[in-house]
C-alpha cells in the first residue's frame, strides 16, 4: 500500500496582525505595530499550498480558530453585548484583546504532533494538539484546534485524538515543530526525534529567553501515541541558540525520510546528538545526517533569512526540493549554501523560493505554516476530502478570501466591532466550504 506525507497547512484568518506578542520570536518583536495585509498573507499560503500541488504532492487545508476569542475576553470578566466587550477591553485590556485576535494559529506546524500508523502500536494515527502554555495567545488554541482536527480526520477506524497535554509548564509543548521523523520510505517504522528545550529537572536551560518544549511534555506525547521506545530519541535543543532567536527546532534544523539537515549548534552537546541519531536510524536507505557549519550560515543569519524553516518534501519524480522563503535569496551566505546544497552529494536536487512575507513577518515560514501528516491511501481516503487541495477548492478559497478579508490591519482596527463580524462571517462560511461541522463555539451576545 502507498504511503504519502500530506501538508496540512493552515489558513491565515481574517484577523493577520503584528501584535508583537511572541517574546523570544525575533521577527514577531521586530514588526511590532506595523500594519497587515490579511488578504495579502492568505493568499500568499494559499499560493504555496497550490504550488506543492503542481508539484504532484497531496495538499491539505486546516481551517484558522476564529478569532477574536470572545470566550477568553468573557472569562476575563468582560461582559454585555459583543461590541461592548471588544469596546471594553480595548480600553482597559489591550494586550489582552490583541491576544484573543491573534491570528497565531496559522502557523499549524505548532498544531499537534502527529504520529502515522506504521509507528504506533494500534496501528492508527495519532493526534496530540499542542497546549503551546508559554503563551497566552496561543494557548487559547488547543480546544478549537482539536475540534478542528476532528473534523478533518472522522474517523475511529483509522485515527486516535488525543486531548492536549495538561496547561501546566511542566507539560509545555509546542507541537510538530518540535518533532522530527527519520525514515527510509513513509509506509516504514521511523525514529521519532522530540527535540525539547528544557528538562524540568535540570539547570541546563536558556537564560534570555524560555524554553517552550519540555522533556517531560516530549515524553508524555510519546507514551499517549504508543511509540516503539526503542524508535524515540529526545535531544536538547541548545540553550544558546533559543537565547538567540531560535524559539522551535524547526528554526535550526529540518528533516525528510533520509535526510536530515541542522545547524552546527543546533543541539545541546551536539557531537554525541548526532552520534545518538546515526545509531537509532533502522531504514535500509543510508542516511545523510547534513551539518551545517557556523562559518557556511550563522545563527543570525539562519534566523534572519529562516533556511531551516524551509519544507523538505519528497518529490513524485524523485529526489528531494527544499521549499524555502525568498528572504534566503536576500542573504548571500544562505543562498550560496543552498546553491551548493542541491549541487553535493545527496537527495536534495531543487531549491524553490516562494513568498510567504506575511508569514515571515510575525515570524513563521514555510514549514511553519504546515503540518506534516503521513497517511496510507485508506486513511487518506477516510480523511475529510473538502480539505484536500484540488483545482476547484483553491478557486473556492480564493473567492472566500477576496470576498471577506480586509487589504490592511493595525492595532487600532482591533477595537473596532465590525471587524468581529466580518470575521465570524467569513469563518462561518468556511465551515460550508470545507464541510467542518460546528467546530467554532462563537459564543456571540
Amino acid at each position: 500500500m502507498n504511503y504519502y506525507e500530506v501538508n496540512f497547512d493552515g489558513l491565515v484568518g481574517p484577523t493577520h496582525n503584528y501584535a508583537g506578542l511572541s517574546y523570544g520570536n525575533v521577527a514577531s518583536k521586530a514588526n511590532a505595530s506595523r500594519f497587515s495585509n490579511p488578504k495579502q498573507a492568505a493568499l500568499q499560503g494559499l499560493e504555496k499550498m497550490r504550488t506543492l500541488s503542481q508539484i504532484g504532492l497531496h495538499q491539505g487545508v486546516l481551517a484558522p480558530n476564529a478569532r477574536p476569542d470572545l470566550k477568553t475576553l468573557r472569562a476575563a470578566g468582560f461582559s454585555g453585548k459583543d461590541s461592548d466587550v471588544i469596546l471594553k477591553a480595548a480600553k482597559t485590556e489591550p494586550q489582552l484583546l490583541k491576544a484573543c485576535y491573534s491570528a497565531s494559529s496559522m502557523w499549524t506546524a505548532n498544531a499537534a504532533t502527529v504520529s502515522p500508523s506504521c509507528d504506533t502500536l494500534n496501528g492508527r494515527v495519532h493526534f496530540t494538539p499542542a497546549n503551546l502554555n508559554n503563551k497566552l495567545h496561543r494557548a487559547i488554541e488547543a480546544e478549537t484546534t482539536g475540534r478542528i482536527l476532528q473534523a478533518v480526520f472522522d474517523n475511529d477506524a483509522y485515527f486516535t485524538h488525543h486531548p492536549a497535554l495538561p496547561q501546566h509548564r511542566l507539560f509545555g509543548d509546542e507541537g510538530a515543530a518540535n518533532h522530527t521523523r527519520l525514515t527510509d520510505a513513509y509506509g516504514h517504522s521511523g525514529l521519532a526525534i522530540f527535540v525539547y528545550g528544557e528538562d524540568m529537572h535540570s539547570a541546563v536551560k536558556p537564560q534570555k529567553f524560555p524554553a517552550r518544549q519540555t522533556l517531560q511534555a516530549s515524553h508524555a506525547i510519546a507514551r499517549g501515541h504508543q511509540l516503539n521506545p526503542e524508535q524515540c530519541l529526545f535531544i536538547q535543543q541548545n540553550p544558546q541558540v533559543i537565547d538567540e532567536g531560535v524559539f522551535h527546532n524547526d528554526v535550526i534544523a529540518i528533516g525528510n525520510e533520509n535526510v536530515f539537515l541542522f545547524h552546527q549548534n543546533a543541539f545541546y552537546d551536539q557531537t554525541n546528538a548526532v552520534h545518538a541519531i546515526r545509531q537509532s536510524y533502522t531504514g535500509s536507505r543510508p542516511l545523510h545526517l547534513i551539518e551545517v557549519s557556523q562559518a557556511d550560515v550563522s545563527v543570525e543569519e539562519a534566523v534572519k533569512s529562516y533556511i531551516f524553516n524551509s519544507q523538505l518534501v519528497s518529490l513524485p519524480s524523485g529526489g528531494m526540493a527544499l521549499i524555502a522563503p525568498s528572504e534566503c535569496q536576500q542573504v548571500d551566505s544562505v543562498e550560496t549554501y543552498l546553491s551548493a546544497l542541491k549541487q553535493a552529494s545527496n537527495p536534495v536536487d531543487e531549491i524553490l523560493y516562494l513568498d510567504v512575507k506575511q508569514s515571515m513577518q510575525n515570524g513563521g515560514g514555510p514549514a511553519c505554516l504546515r503540518l506534516r501528516v503521513i497517511l496510507s491511501e485508506l486513511e487518506l481516503a477516510a480523511s475529510n476530502q473538502a480539505c484536500l487541495l484540488t483545482d476547484r477548492s483553491y478557486e473556492a478559497l480564493s473567492a472566500w478570501i477576496n470576498k471577506h478579508y480586509r487589504d490592511k490591519l493595525c492595532e487600532q482596527d482591533l477595537a473596532d466591532p465590525q471587524l468581529l463580524n466580518e470575521s465570524y462571517t467569513a469563518l462561518d462560511e468556511l465551515t460550508q466550504i470545507l464541510f467542518l461541522g460546528s467546530v467554532y463555539d462563537f459564543q456571540r451576545s
